[in-house]
């Protein structure tokens, strides 16, 4: 297969991802602006090695399980996100909302782990598989602050100001300037970015206790606005700079429990009262 086919075939995979219903061919074949006859044979290879099945009923096209018990499978044997759930766990019923762990891949973020610590009223539960906005996200900007800030300026602009929340940043000055905000707080903060109604605060961590050591992701507690009142957020910044150096003090178990031969069996997620979007 060539390096032209593999893209492809990655392309018709991102493009299914998020359709349960399904993707007709002729719209696949448009979206991706490919011939008719190559999207077909890909999704048939597709098909043929169970990443992706066809509706008998509509002939369209989607994603089977087979990409999600990858995932989780390498998240497992990684351990990434049992390193650290103690203390998200703690987080979450300290600020009573939604906490997320992140880590730092190449010039990128990824969710790894959740904690939910609304018990009663409306809860905040986005899905974990949403990419991570970085100008329009607590946790982009709490990583980006933490970055030189031509290097956290030259990832946003090749990437773009994608829309976001109606606050979302739009510009390299505004971007710019919530980043020595943020530098200067210690916590980065969204009100409105990545989403209506959402306000969510973010940290990062390091990889260990040392303070020169690397940055290894960010900690973020997220919710409803009416929860998430001003007056909340110094409390919740405390708990938050309380975590970050709880989880740099746990995070080289890691190692550890990437080379241990027994792992801990998956821990249950609560089931969400509604889903969101990315505002953490």
């Amino acid at each position: 297969m060539t390096i032209a086919a593999v893209e492809r075939a990655l392309k018709v995979l991102e493009a299914l991802s998020g359709e349960p219903g399904g993707v007709d061919l002729s719209l696949l074949s448009a979206r991706l602006d490919l011939p008719f006859s190559a999207t077909h044979r890909l999704l048939a290879t597709l098909v043929e090695r169970g990443f992706v099945s066809q509706d008998a009923a509509t002939g369209a096209y989607g994603l089977t399980l087979k990409l999600a018990q990858i995932a989780f499978r390498d998240l497992d044997l990684r351990g990434l996100p049992d390193a650290g759930q103690i203390v998200l766990d703690a987080l979450a019923r300290k600020t009573r909302e939604y906490c997320r762990l992140a880590v730092v891949e190449d010039e990128n973020l990824v969710w790894i782990a959740r904690a939910q610590g609304a018990t009663a009223g409306l809860r905040y539960d986005p899905p974990m598989g949403a990419e991570i906005v970085l100008h329009a996200t607590a946790t982009g900007k709490a990583w980006l602050a933490s970055l030189p800030e031509a290097d956290a300026l030259r990832i946003v602009c090749a990437r773009g100001f994608r829309a976001g929340g109606p606050n979302a940043l739009s510009d390299v000055d505004a971007l710019r300037s919530h980043l020595a905000e943020t530098r200067q707080r210690g916590v980065a903060l969204a009100v409105e970015e990545g989403e209506i109604g959402t306000v969510a605060m973010a940290v990062v961590f390091r990889a260990g206790p040392a303070p020169d050591a690397a940055i290894a992701g960010t900690l973020s507690v997220a919710g409803p606005m009416p929860r998430m009142s001003e007056e909340r957020r110094g409390p919740i910044a405390q708990a938050l700079r309380e975590a970050a150096q709880e989880m740099a003090a746990i995070w080289p178990l890691r190692r550890r429990q990437m080379q241990s031969p027994v792992r801990p069996a998956p821990r249950s997620q609560p089931q969400p009262e509604f889903q969101a979007g990315t505002s953490a």
